[in-house]
């Protein structure tokens, strides 16, 4: 790694003045520029220019005297938890601004979410996918822990098992989940307002109180609207209708937003618009000052960033941009906590910016939703591209035409597709009978579970690290990874064995902060270079000492 340097051919900006138990400090410059939570004042001392921390400093003309040294740049404290908004933080129970956003299928996994809980973050656990019942048993892991930590569940919306969405609200309500993350709403649903405003009320001092929280991951103007909107009357009139929320707390859920909290999602792994992170967090925190200003809520919106984010860099990019927080997601499914494979995990690490693709959603398969997956090594995304073309192409699986029949059935599928039929209509009758009972009138609605079967097996081949499937690896992937890896080249974490969460977390965090102190400098005139040797991973025994 090269040593990184600075140099100043300007003016003094004014003086450092010693302290006299502290006038030698032996560090080196690159150790005070990580010292985060210290001053950084670069000194002119015998012709070179050197790193205090400590001592005293006056702005403006060089004042001449023993002892007094030219101040040539300045660098205050930036420490993680200032990077974001320190309410959200306060609201969240964390200290960094910092989420690991759901993977589905378990990928963000109980494990990762307490590693991060437990080190001030917050994690959310990937219940999309997954049955009721492992969703109830991640809860119940991460809600019996010894020492509590702060956590969130996923709300994926689920336009085809409106029941599903239903259930995983009934299931949050009744185990006590106050906060989760809703991805993939094209529009809002009577699920995510109950939960939003269930057990509303005023408190003591008369302030609007929701027990419920919900962070919305978006990705379009409209779709945020709606979310920093109050929710719509006539859900609200349907809860009173059911008995589920009295006539006034459906007035008092017409002053709260549906969010408070919006993630501006990105170019990112799974669903995603590709939409550029220097267009759309501004968009979207355009629609924040509207709204705020449209309905004066008592309590302030607040947008967040996430998709493409896997560098120090990015991340400080993000927070120059007033996010709130910051939110990971494809990077985190490389380290070791996550719910998938070892050789998912070796795949990752190979993994370039250009090595993602578009491929059809098995959850919104009919409707033409893509997803952003993993191109390098598997042949998933062609494969499902062609299982599209022929649902849109054909009306049934008899009408399939036999050559294409019989490709489908000894490669993608390697059974007769009769077969795949029974399995498929064994296990919707368990999870979504009416789903059998549509395609049982409606053959072009079993061609598409039938299709649906081979979209979601190939994300478990994934997580189990079926070898003989390997090809069909279907691996949720955003250009974040090849980021990554191309800035953790040449240090311990290249290695996919030492990818920890917390870790990575901390590095990105520590990174983006010792950025914005070397802006603060460029702004001075003074030459930093690039930034990048001066944010390469160091080890999490490290960490700890700059941030104090």
């Amino acid at each position: 790694m090269n040593t990184p340097t600075i140099q100043h051919a300007g003016p003094p900006m004014g003086t450092w003045f010693p302290s006299e138990d502290n006038y030698k400090e032996d560090h080196t410059l690159a150790e005070a520029m990580r010292s985060i939570a210290r001053p950084l004042y670069l000194v002119s001392e015998n012709g070179s220019l050197v790193a205090r921390s400590r001592g005293s400093i006056t702005i403006g003309d060089a004042l001449p005297a023993e002892r007094n040294f030219p101040l040539m740049g300045y660098a205050s404290p930036v420490r993680l938890e200032h990077l974001g908004d320190v309410d959200f933080c306060r609201d969240c129970g964390i200290r960094y601004p910092y989420i690991g956003g759901s993977m589905a299928r378990g990928i963000s996994s109980t494990a990762m979410v307490e590693a991060l809980g437990r080190a001030g973050m917050l994690g959310f656990f990937g219940s999309a996918g997954l049955s009721l019942d492992a969703v109830e048993a991640a809860i119940d892991r991460l809600s019996q822990t010894p020492d509590s930590f702060p956590f969130g569940i996923n709300l994926i919306h689920s336009p085809g098992q409106p029941d599903l969405e239903a259930a995983l609200v009934d299931l949050y309500l009744r185990k006590g989940i106050h906060l989760v993350e809703a991805s993939a709403f094209m529009a809002l649903t009577l699920p995510v307002i109950r939960y939003r405003v269930t057990g509303i009320h005023r408190g003591p001092d008369g302030s609007i109180i929701t027990p419920n929280r919900i962070i919305a991951k978006v990705s379009r103007e409209e779709i945020a609207t709606k979310f920093f909107s109050p929710p719509p009357e006539k859900l609200l009139r349907e809860l009173v209708s059911n008995q589920e929320i009295t006539p006034e707390q459906a007035e008092l859920a017409g002053r709260i937003p549906v969010a408070q909290d919006v993630t501006a999602e990105a170019d990112s792994g799974g669903h995603t618009d590709r939409r550029p992170a220097l267009t759309l967090f501004p968009t979207i925190c355009s629609v924040r000052d509207r709204m705020q200003k449209q309905f004066n809520y008592s309590v302030p919106l607040r947008v967040g960033l996430g998709g493409g984010i896997g560098t120090p860099i990015s991340a400080a990019s993000a927070f120059t941009m007033g996010a709130a927080y910051i939110m990971t997601g494809s990077i985190n499914q490389a380290c070791t906590e996550s719910g998938t494979s070892d050789q998912v995990r070796d795949m990752l690490a190979a993994t370039r910016q250009a090595d993602v693709t578009m491929a059809p959603a098995a959850d919104m398969f009919e409707m033409g939703v893509t997803v952003q997956v993993l191109k390098r090594g598997t042949m998933f995304a062609m494969r499902a591209a062609k299982l599209f073309k022929l649902y849109r192409a054909h009306t049934s699986i008899d009408d399939l035409p036999p050559t294409d029949r019989q490709q489908l059935e000894t490669t993608l599928f390697k059974a007769p597709l009769e077969d795949i039929w029974e399995q498929t209509r064994s296990f919707f009758l368990q999870r979504d009978p009416r789903q059998v009972e549509r395609a049982e009138r409606d053959e072009k609605h079993r061609l598409a579970l039938v299709f649906r079967w081979y979209l979601g097996q190939s994300p478990r081949w994934a997580s189990i690290g079926e070898s003989s499937r390997r090809v069909d690896y279907q691996i949720w992937c955003g250009p974040a990874m090849g980021a990554f890896n191309e800035w953790v080249k040449g240090t311990f974490l290249e290695t996919p064995a030492n990818r920890q969460i917390v870790p990575v977390a901390f590095n990105i965090l520590l990174g983006a902060s010792v950025i914005l102190r070397l802006n603060q400098l460029r702004r001075q005139g003074v030459n930093v270079g690039s930034p990048a040797p001066w944010v390469m991973p160091i080890e999490s025994n490290a960490i700890k000492e700059y941030l104090t």
